[in-house]
C-alpha cells in the first residue's frame, strides 16, 4: 500500500470518485482514498474544507487498474 501521501483541501461539490479519478485516473480507486482517511464521514458529496489524504500510489496501481489488455503493453 502506499506510504507517502498529499493533502488534497475539499471543494464545493467534491466527491470520492471524482478525487480518484483526478488523483489515479480511475474514480473505482476511491476506496484506496476512504480507506486512508478514516475520520471523515463517507457521503455522496464531501464537506468543503475538509482536509483528506491522498495516498501516493505506484504507477502500475494507479494507471493499469482497469485498462484493457491492449492499454497495458
Amino acid at each position: 500500500m502506499a506510504s507517502q501521501f498529499i493533502t488534497h483541501l475539499t471543494a464545493s461539490g467534491d466527491r470520492w470518485d471524482l478525487l480518484a479519478w483526478t488523483y489515479y485516473g480511475d474514480p473505482a480507486q476511491y476506496a484506496v482514498i476512504i480507506a486512508a482517511n478514516p475520520a471523515v464521514p463517507i457521503s455522496a458529496v464531501l464537506t468543503p474544507g475538509t482536509p483528506l489524504a491522498i495516498p501516493l500510489l505506484q504507477a502500475s496501481q494507479a494507471q493499469t487498474a482497469n485498462l484493457p489488455p491492449w492499454k497495458t503493453a
